[in-house]
């Protein structure tokens, strides 16, 4: 499982495509960070003399990590669409799925490397609002629910993206459909009824911005991305039955 987790996770930084998305992610996040930190600095002196009134992490901290799940949902789709599609290209998945490597290794060893990219791109925006703490006080609980938040969500994306990887030989169709389901999966509650918002990503991830741990929202994160991978499992074990 490692060695597949380092080959996959040595091609994905030999891309230009993971760095460029990087860079482009650190650019937009940073200045919608600067946008967010100028406004509220205009708005300090009135929001002293409120009583009640929302702090540095409602109102910069919080709009971040919300702009920082979608822009990861735009991204991680693209760095997980090659994970199985490539290996479909280049002939090498048949020789993957004949060799003894148990299916969950594999599955698991192409998920920890995108995982492994995914975490640093949930650092590099976890160091924006922690660079805060150096001139100012934030609410420190509803900062590491946000986080905990968005690095579920992040890994959510890319069990997703893994999945429909494993199901075609095209990248684009991979990124494509992936984020067919994801957006669908973040919206879904503004279709109203009872059962719907309670397969609403958005929602889930909205109420641990709001610093609200809930056990069923983790669980809902955690069934996500574990329904996704055993999907993911069974598609190539199928492809090895077949071949």
């Amino acid at each position: 499982m490692l060695a597949i987790a380092l080959k996959d996770l040595r091609g994905l930084f030999l891309s230009p495509l993971a760095w460029g998305l990087m860079a482009v992610m650190q650019l937009l996040l940073a200045w919608l960070f600067l946008v967010q930190l100028e406004g509220f600095l205009e708005l300090q002196p009135r929001l002293a003399a409120m009583a009640g009134s929302p702090g540095v992490t409602g109102l910069v901290v919080v709009p971040l990590l919300d702009s920082a799940a979608v822009v990861l949902m735009l991204l991680v789709p693209l760095l997980g669409m090659g994970a199985f599609s490539r290996e479909y290209s280049a002939g090498t998945l048949d020789l993957l799925l004949s060799s003894p490597v148990s299916i969950p290794r594999l599955v698991l060893g192409k998920y920890l490397a995108l995982l492994t990219v995914i975490g640093l791109l949930w650092l590099l925006t976890a160091l924006m609002p922690l660079s805060l703490l150096l001139g100012t006080r934030l609410d420190l609980g509803r900062l590491a629910a946000g986080l905990l938040g968005l690095g579920l969500a992040a890994a959510a994306y890319g069990a997703v993206a893994l999945f429909f990887s494993s199901l075609t030989r095209q990248p684009a169709v991979a990124a494509v459909a992936s984020y067919g389901l994801l957006l669908l999966l973040w919206l879904i509650d503004l279709a109203g009824g009872d059962l719907l918002p309670r397969l609403a990503l958005g929602a889930r991830y909205r109420h641990l911005l709001e610093g609200l741990v809930l056990s069923g929202d983790l669980i809902y994160f955690l069934l996500l991305i574990l329904a996704a991978l055993l999907l993911t499992m069974r598609r190539l074990g199928d492809r090895r039955l077949q071949g």
